[in-house]
């Protein structure tokens, strides 16, 4: 249990007033869904009403699954209405957490947390499954969910949960045995820490009904929400109170988004571990209002054939044609997943990131953390080679995301003093070895600078990308395709390194002075910078930054941070900026013509006070 009471939702979306279908329609609904599921056994489902609260008591026989629903008397009432994508998510702030300095081990704040209404429990067991159920949501939709009980718990006996989202357009994990993906864990491990694990099929995916909105709190969200109600009547789970579980969220990417969306809505939610999340779909993948267009069309390919809401396809099929998106379609993006909603999460978080990520990039997780650390809240962030991307250098210790991660649970979920510490900030190198920090920033170093000169032709060839790759498996070799590479036509500034050791971690800073000119097009005007270790010949972190330019004959000057980097910059060797026409990475911008850059500065940030990881 987060001990913080949930804040208010908007005009609309009121505790007491969420729209919702019919529910008596919807339990029949749940009735059919199991006596279809492949056996002739059918679904008994009963309702009563209780003043304490929403739980559930399944009984089963040999002929039958038996579902029993209590609902509390303080429960909002049935309507034919259901929640609009238009709906938002409160961004004000609740108050600072008082539990101390970042990465502490203390308790959040002492308030009690009350389990928001929702509708009453209504589950099924699948026939012939031990381990599937589908529960049912707010709307109607069926959500499937699978239970993996924590395998050493003595009679009688209860363990905290953990909650394991998938990934975009997957199914939740089954395989007790799996080897977790993108640096995310997996049940088996989870299990062997002393947690239940329950893994469940987002809305429109596997198994589940509805249509998938993106994590939005209006939808994906709230179907959280109901399996926390439901995992509250499991038998074997700790309850910190009546319908409160004790529980913690792990997941990567899809899974990722999840946790904070849930968090910002349910207080019940104890500690968060989000692997590769977001912070705002229009900073990740429109950076510089700027598609990423292979990762766009990557996505869709994996829900292809799903229920997607039409948004989706239809930005799509947008960006392909004229690199750009409507201001209706931008606007729904935003809303879905965290954004500012970050601003009311008060449980401790660990957010671990890839510094090859080229979809999610070190950014997003950055700006979460920088919410937390202002708002007072228990956080800290793990830097790993690897999530949407693929680790072109050496990876180091790849136990560090799922060592961490139970360490951080054992910590802020079972409570246990004694776990390891997590320590505020951790990155890795390019060379593999893991550096540690108390704060996040580190201290900052004499930054490394140079400047230059010189002139871009606007072409299409000779840009940044594919990078060659070949492992990561399919994942892997799709990456490569939008994997930005060393340039052949590019504006280079070569950049010596220092005569000591330097650490190079956040974001170098570009300032350039231009003028240019490029035929009318409906394509945005952009040029993009990247930087090259001159060693390996790679660009850094596989990293590039669209900056957009105004190419009308006139002087501007533009200044920008590039995406952040991990870095170890050794004497004698070079780094070499690139500004170049067309990447992989992005939508293609309008060519033909030329840029001047008259000045170009480019200054990257070193640290101070890390100290590598212990092996």
């Amino acid at each position: 249990m987060s001990t913080r009471s949930p804040s208010p939702l908007p005009s609309g979306r009121q505790r007491g007033t969420r729209g919702r279908t019919s529910f008596a329609a919807a339990l029949v609904t749940l009735a059919t869904l199991a006596a279809c599921s492949g056996s002739s056994t059918t679904a008994a489902v009963t309702t009563s009403t209780s003043a304490t609260g929403v739980t559930i008591a399944p009984t089963t026989t040999s002929t039958s699954s038996s579902v029993t629903t209590t609902a509390s008397t303080a429960a909002p009432t049935a309507s034919s209405s259901v929640p609009t994508a238009s709906s938002s998510v409160p961004s004000s702030p609740v108050p600072a957490s008082t539990s101390g300095a970042t990465g502490s081990s203390a308790s959040p704040s002492s308030a009690t947390c009350v389990p928001p209404p929702t509708t009453p429990v209504a589950a099924a067991a699948i026939a012939g499954s031990t381990r599937d159920f589908s529960v049912l949501s707010f709307d109607g939709a069926v959500i499937r969910a699978h239970w993996f009980p924590s395998p050493s718990l003595a009679a009688g006996a209860t363990a905290p949960t953990i909650l394991m989202g998938p990934g975009w357009g997957s199914a939740g994990d089954t395989d007790v045995n799996a080897v977790g993906t993108l640096g995310a864990l997996n049940i088996a491990s989870l299990r062997t820490a002393g947690y239940n694990v329950l893994t469940w099929d987002p809305r429109g995916f596997g198994a589940s009904t509805g249509t998938a909105e993106i994590d939005s709190p209006d939808f994906e969200g709230r179907d959280v929400e109901q399996l926390l109600d439901w995992v509250a009547t499991m038998p074997g789970v700790e309850l910190d109170a009546e319908n409160d579980p004790r529980v913690g969220m792990v997941g990567g990417s899809y899974g990722g988004g999840i946790q904070l969306v849930t968090a910002a809505l349910d207080c019940r939610i104890d500690a968060l571990v989000p692997v590769i999340a977001w912070h705002s779909l229009t900073t990740s993948l429109f950076k510089a209002d700027t598609p990423k267009q292979g990762w766009a069309t990557f996505l869709n390919v994996l829900s292809a054939g799903k229920p997607v809401d039409a948004t989706v396809a239809r930005s799509n099929a947008a960006i392909a044609g004229t690199a750009s998106i409507d201001p209706a379609d931008l606007a729904w993006f935003a809303a879905r997943g965290p954004g500012d909603a970050v601003s009311r999460i008060t449980v401790p978080t660990l957010l671990i990131q890839g510094t090859v990520d080229t979809l999610f990039t070190l950014d997003e997780a950055v700006t979460n953390y920088q919410v937390f650390e202002k708002n007072g809240v228990p956080t800290a962030m793990l830097w790993f080679c690897g999530g949407h991307g693929v680790c072109l250098t050496k990876p180091g210790d790849t136990t560090r995301v799922s060592t961490s991660a139970i360490a951080w649970l054992d910590r802020y979920v079972k409570r246990d003093q004694a776990a390891t510490a997590v320590p505020a900030f951790e990155t890795v190198d390019q060379n593999g070895i893991a550096y540690t920090a108390g704060v996040f920033p580190p201290p900052a170093g004499n930054p490394l600078e140079a400047s230059g000169k010189g002139t871009l032709s606007l072409v299409a060839g000779g840009g940044s990308g594919p990078a060659t790759s070949s492992g990561g498996g399919m994942l892997g070799r799709f990456v490569g395709l939008i994997t930005p590479a060393k340039a052949t036509n590019a504006m280079n500034v070569p950049i010596a390194l220092a005569a000591t050791p330097s650490l190079l971690v956040g974001a170098p800073r570009l300032t350039f002075d231009y003028s240019g000119t490029t035929p009318p097009g409906q394509r945005p005007t952009r040029v993009f910078a990247q930087l090259i270790d001159d060693t390996t010949g790679l660009v850094i972190g596989n990293q590039i930054t669209p900056i957009e330019v105004a190419l009308d004959g006139q002087p501007h000057t533009a200044t920008v941070p590039l995406e952040m980097i991990s870095f170890d910059a050794r004497p004698g060797s070079t780094v070499t900026l690139q500004i170049v026409a067309s990447t992989v990475a992005y939508a293609a911008p309008r060519t033909g013509g030329t840029v001047t850059f008259s000045s170009i500065d480019i200054r990257l940030p070193t640290v101070t006070g890390m100290t590598p990881a212990a092996s």
